[in-house]
């Protein structure tokens, strides 16, 4: 056992390399991580400008393409028959002022609809792939006055600074008799918050760009966060080595003084000296064998395999018991113990020697803490089906971070000028993994300078 445990303890010892290593290059290794997270957003942000202004030109072109497709339509149907009309309102003639009407160009209102023109710009636009794009359009006649107009186009077309303005002629073909016009018909098409709508386009993969963003930082986060966590851990067990070399050095010291002795030929001849100094070998032998123990209970919950037998036990009976074995050290410190054992049932499902543990650990705990003279409450209640023990001191308390790792293995309380307080920070991590494994539950409450108080609650046996 003691071979075991001495292996487990040669590497730990090199542990204080580790922490000084992690100390020099963790700095280094967030500079290199964050320089690298800015390159990957800069050039990011780069493709996506470049992606924008590419959709942009894109857009533009396919706009034109389909205007001019909706012209070519138009001026197949107008420009193929008589290159002047009849005014709607009537013929060649003289009106009462003997003013006369001359008859006009043709026109593209006089063979289209403004629905039908809206329909040949909404079937252009789907053939170049941009059918969800809002427009809206005009038709000017040859003295730039519209002919047709959609019914937001007056609004849309004044702004130009969100909006994308493209001007088509309808301009006849070489060689027909409209040829000479000097003058000519446009289609003016409007699209409404351009920019808005070049990124509803892009939406699929500027949404898959936030992603991958997303899970860069927190591919970052969680790489930081386990620095953070190694580089305690490995600091916490650092001060573990230290804390467990200071308490096996005072035993070793002490044997070594002990065995000097013995060797006296003055004490060989004196029976009752012998008898002390191998006292005392023996007394520090369990201690140092207590510390071993420590230490693989620790291993043990650590492979979560230790076996509990549960058995019907009575609370209070094991809270007396516990109490009987600090009464040495309760005097040693003058300390007091006011008990309130209030359950009127008491009996639970425990392994009596891992509940009666951790009873112990929480009494010696508050006794350690303690400034001055330890005054320690004890009491049990019933609520519904649970049993509650609290027991409360008059110590140094904890600060909320204190409290919030507490149960952490090989955390301990910083306990300022007191410097009396030995162990290893395995106590509260062992007095957890109990309750848990009896599925009860513990929970501290704490104030600095005003004693802390820990409330077990379990199930009742049924």
């Amino acid at each position: 056992m003691y071979g075991k445990a001495l292996h487990n303890w040669g590497a730990l010892f090199f542990l204080p390399d580790i922490c000084v290593l992690m100390k020099r290059s963790f700095r280094i290794i967030i500079v290199l991580i964050g320089l690298s997270i800015g390159g990957l957003f800069l050039l990011q942000a780069s493709w996506l400008s470049n992606l924008l202004e590419i959709t942009e030109v894109q857009l533009v072109d396919k706009v034109n393409e389909a205007g001019i497709s909706v012209v070519n339509d138009i001026k197949a149907r107008v420009y193929t028959g008589q290159p002047v009309t009849l005014p709607k309102t009537g013929g060649l003639g003289f009106n009462p002022d003997l003013h006369l009407h001359f008859i006009k160009p043709v026109s593209v209102d006089d063979y289209f609809t403004k629905a039908q023109i809206s329909d040949k710009i909404a079937a252009a636009f789907k053939a170049v792939d941009l059918k969800k794009l809002n427009f809206e359009f005009a038709i000017t006649s040859t003295r730039d006055e519209y002919e047709m107009l959609s019914s937001n186009f007056k609004t849309e077309y004044w702004d130009t600074i969100n909006n994308k303005i493209t001007y088509i002629a309808i301009i006849p073909e070489t060689g027909t008799d409209y040829e000479g016009f000097s003058s000519f018909e446009k289609l003016i098409i409007v699209i409404p918050d351009y920019n808005s709508q070049v990124l509803a386009s892009l939406k699929w993969v500027l949404l898959g760009a936030i992603t991958f963003m997303i899970i860069i930082l927190a591919a970052f986060f969680v790489t930081i966060r386990s620095l953070l966590v190694q580089k305690k851990l490995s600091e916490i067990k650092s001060d573990f080595i230290n804390n467990m070399t200071h308490e096996f050095k005072t035993p070793i010291a002490t044997i070594s003084l002990a065995v000097d002795a013995l060797r006296n030929e003055k004490v060989q001849a004196n029976p009752e000296k012998m008898a002390y100094f191998s006292g005392i070998i023996k007394d520090e032998n369990i201690r140092m064998n207590k510390h071993v123990e420590t230490i693989l209970q620790a291993a043990h919950m650590d492979k979560e395999d230790f076996e509990l037998n549960l058995v019907p036990l009575h609370l209070h009976e094991i809270i007396k018991g516990a109490m009987d074995n600090h009464q040495l050290q309760l005097k040693d410190k003058d300390g007091e113990v006011i008990l309130h054992l209030n359950a009127s049932t008491d009996v639970i499902d425990a392994d009596e020697i891992h509940f009666s543990n951790l009873i112990s650990n929480l009494i010696d705990n508050a006794i350690k803490y303690a400034a001055a003279a330890p005054i320690i409450t004890i009491s049990t209640y019933l609520k519904g089906s649970f049993i509650y023990v609290t027991i409360a001191d008059n110590g140094i308390g904890m600060t909320d971070e204190t409290q919030k790792r507490i149960f952490e293995k090989f955390y301990r309380v910083h306990t300022g000028n007191l410097h009396n307080v030995k162990g290893f920070g395995l106590g509260m991590s062992y007095v957890k993994s109990v309750i848990d494994a009896h599925k009860g539950s513990i929970s501290v409450a704490s104030k600095l300078g005003e004693g802390s108080v820990f409330t077990v609650q379990m199930d009742l046996a049924k």
